[in-house]
């Protein structure tokens, strides 16, 4: 479905040439410095502090802000949202989404307040973001805490602002999937710098000297092969997003205005990532399943992806516990989205070709 993006070979050697003569393979050296500085520069954020993975960096987040209770989220993303709150011994509450961008519905999110939530975590989909605004309003009215998934929304921007600047703490993903990567890795964005000294005890098994361990922490450090993968890969991330946009316009192009597919819309105010092209079929109007579309594509060796099904709710693990049916919306799309190859080099003829699959031409 993807192609994890590279640097030219020859730059990456470069670049971890030194680690030959230095010897520092990890805990916090120059090349994970380095990429912080440049992160907090590219996102536009006060703060920037690195994991080895997202999922790490999203369950640090919850620790460092000491919630408790329940947290409200969508079961529409992928399984790393849910686990976070659970492996923290904490419950999720699920809001549905909106039907027209796949984000949090901020219209329902009150009514699931109560006197155990203490926080909100929305997810960007697809490099759509939440109503950030709103979201921001409803937190303050209640006090709570705002943890941003943003794993799908690097190098998105809200009139002219980072995505990572919203919330208490964004998280993001830099697996080697995504439009940026470390090949494997993640970060969290914010203002406080509190924060930061936090994050480096939590992630760092506690150790503030080597005769001093201060608190409980775990290990969640990002070591300096991935943090030097990131150094040469953001290089080309406006590059990257550029060709991805191209693909997008392709796809657009062919698909646009077919009876039952829905496409995402563009959003206003908002720079894309051009993250994921996902697209929900009808099969009334279409007179195809999504399933049968996939199994087609498969048939001539292209992957497309159902992402993101089953919602977390329906996970085996939880199961008994939460009921789909108080988030319909999810369940619609997630029972009929798919998600279409995409990435820099995709050519015309390989995005032609699925479209003359998906329409049976």
């Amino acid at each position: 479905m993807t192609r994890s993006s590279l640097p030219p070979f020859e730059e990456y050697i470069e670049e971890i040439r030194s680690l030959w003569e230095t010897r520092w393979l990890t805990n916090m050296g120059e090349k994970h410095n380095k990429l912080e500085k440049e992160l907090e520069a590219y996102l536009g954020v006060p703060f920037v502090s690195l994991f080895s993975n997202g999922h790490l960096a999203l369950e640090m987040a919850i620790e460092v802000l000491h919630l408790t209770g329940e947290v409200i989220t969508t079961p529409f993303t992928f399984a790393s949202t849910t686990h976070a709150i659970t492996r923290n011994g904490l419950t999720p509450v699920f809001c549905d989404i909106s039907a027209s961008d796949f984000t949090i519905d901020v219209d329902q999110i009150e009514s699931l307040i109560t006197d155990k939530t203490t926080a909100i975590m929305p997810v960007h989909v697809y490099g759509n973001v939440c109503n950030v605004m709103e979201i921001d309003r409803i937190a303050k009215k209640y006090n709570l805490k705002v943890i941003y998934d943003a794993a799908h929304a690097f190098g998105v921007t809200v009139n002219g602002q980072g995505i990572g600047n919203f919330g208490d703490i964004s998280m993001f993903s830099f697996h080697a999937t995504k439009v940026f990567n470390s090949i494997e890795g993640g970060a969290l964005t914010f203002a406080d710098e509190k924060v930061k000294n936090q994050l480096y005890q939590i992630k760092n098994f506690g150790i503030v000297s080597p005769e001093s361990i201060t608190y409980a922490g775990g290990n969640g450090k990002m070591n300096e092969f991935s943090a030097a993968m990131g150094v040469c890969n953001i290089s080309y991330v406006n590059e990257n997003i550029a060709f991805r946009k191209s693909v997008v316009e392709l796809y657009k192009e062919r698909l646009s205005g077919i009876k039952g597919l829905t496409l995402l819309e563009s959003q206003e105010g908002v720079s894309s990532n051009y993250s994921y092209f996902p697209v929900v079929f009808n099969e009334k109007q279409f007179g195809k399943t999504r399933d049968q579309v996939h199994a087609a594509l498969a048939q001539e060796n292209i992957i497309a992806r159902k992402y993101f099904y089953p919602l977390t709710s329906k996970f085996e693990c939880y199961d008994g516990r939460f009921s789909s049916n108080e988030t319909p919306v999810a369940e619609y799309i997630a029972e009929r989205v798919l998600t279409l190859p995409l990435y820099p080099e995709l050519s015309k003829h390989d995005v032609d070709r699925i479209c003359n699959i998906i329409l049976g031409k």
